[in-house]
């Protein structure tokens, strides 16, 4: 916060430097005085180098103070513990997805390690719930009221440590995200304790997706923060993250029941962070020493409509700045 702060007040002086070098600069050439001395002499300038003098010490200082931040070779470095019979339960959060339900549900039913699909409808006023029934091998939980797509999420990720998975998946009901992407993530977590997707290598979207470039460069600013909110000297911090709007993730079931309790406000099953629950779930993962791995995967433009609106300018950017003050806050 401070440096975006710090950031803004210099640019501003720098705006104002130049307007007066272009407004007034014919008459300090005609009293002899010199515009650069005026510059230089400014008390504005003096506070304004003082301030950024200390914050660089600041920086300074944290940095070094993080050398040794998450670097425990049991928690944080290499590991390996490869999944022998790969379980896979699906968990799909829906509401209103009645043109993409019945393609996402047979995609991940044609993968050879699904034996388990969760459907949790948030209160659909159309027919998804009757199209995913009539798809087979599918469990659809009913919620009665609409309370949000981060609580379908969170239902979704305790119901599926009711099944006998030792993998869990989410993804989206709007065929963003495709089900043979799996076959890339699931070796990874050989390594990891949670695989999350990535959507920003421009070859693997396609074109039209509903990520615009506000979606994209305001996802990297985030995880960016992220990463800085984890950083250490080490290998720039404990996660390398470039998206956090991908909810296409894989946990392993025995890294997910160490955090599950975690994930709703005590006494209730509210998901703490609200529309920020993703960007919860990632932090609350690097604090409990989960390994995090980023993974390209491939993007399609969504089928029907987005139902939050983040497509449009001024509702994504309200998401962007509730994100943003979600990681600087938490």
């Amino acid at each position: 916060m401070s440096f975006v702060i710090l950031f803004i007040i210099n640019i501003i002086w720098v705006i104002v430097s130049i307007y007066f070098v272009t407004v007034y600069s014919v008459q300090y050439v005609l009293h002899d005085n010199s515009l650069i001395e005026s510059i230089d002499t400014s008390i504005y300038l003096k506070w304004i180098l003082l301030s950024d003098g200390i914050w660089i010490v600041s920086a300074l200082i944290f940095v070094f103070k993080r050398t040794k931040y998450k670097t425990d070779p049991d928690l944080h470095y290499l590991h390996y513990e490869p999944l022998i019979n790969p379980i896979v339960c699906v968990v799909i959060p829906t509401y209103n997805e009645e043109m993409s339900i019945e393609r996402v549900i047979t995609e991940y039913q044609k993968q050879k390690n699904v034996k388990h699909i969760l459907v949790i409808d948030n209160n659909s006023t159309d027919g998804t719930v009757d199209v995913a029934e009539r798809c087979g091998n599918v469990k659809v939980i009913r919620k009665k009221e609409n309370r949000g797509f981060a609580h379908s999420y969170a239902l979704g990720l305790r119901e599926a440590l009711k099944t006998d998975a030792n993998v869990i998946v989410t993804t989206e009901a709007d065929h963003t995200y495709n089900a043979y992407d799996l076959n890339k993530a699931l070796p990874y977590l050989d390594n990891s304790d949670m695989v999350i997707g990535t959507r920003q290598v421009q070859v693997l979207t396609e074109k039209g997706n509903q990520n615009s470039i506000m979606h994209v460069w305001g996802n990297l600013l985030i995880a960016k923060l992220i990463q800085i909110k984890y950083f250490s000297l080490s290998h720039m911090g404990i996660i390398n993250l470039t998206d956090v709007g991908c909810l296409f993730r894989l946990m392993k079931r025995n890294s997910l029941e160490k955090i599950i309790d975690n994930m709703t406000y005590p006494g209730t099953d509210e998901p703490i962070g609200g529309v920020a629950f993703a960007l919860y779930l990632t932090m609350l993962s690097v604090e409990n020493d989960l390994r995090i791995v980023e993974v390209p995967v491939t993007f399609n433009k969504r089928i029907g409509y987005s139902k939050t609106e983040s497509n449009k300018r001024f509702k994504g950017i309200k998401f962007g700045l509730k994100f943003l003050w979600f990681v600087l806050t938490y």
